[in-house]
């Protein structure tokens, strides 16, 4: 399993754009082959910081993801939404979805 967290800072007058830009691609993304899971969080504290987690296959379904038309309309609806440039982290599962090793 392959997983990818993302922050994302979003600018206050963007806010509602950026949620529904980012619904469109969270619910397209569940729709591939590859992908696992695509959960769209907002902190609590800061309703403007939102974490993408993002869990694919393989590292593969990651890469295929991001040629994908909703991805890529995505990135350039939300490009100017943010306060900073969104950080990706990659990450390897060690345990994930029940498995017991």
């Amino acid at each position: 399993m392959f997983v990818v967290s993302v922050t994302i800072f979003v600018k206050p007058q963007f806010l509602a754009q950026f949620i529904e830009a980012t619904m469109d691609n969270a619910k397209n993304t569940r729709l591939e082959p590859g992908n696992v899971r695509f959960d769209v969080l907002q902190a609590e504290a800061d309703p403007n910081r939102f974490l993408l987690y993002e869990a694919y296959k393989t590292p593969d379904g990651f890469v295929r993801h991001q040629e994908t038309e909703h991805y890529l309309r995505w990135k350039k609806t939300v490009s100017d939404f943010m306060a900073e440039p969104r950080q990706g982290v990659k990450h390897n599962a060690v345990f994930f979805n029940n498995d017991l090793v």
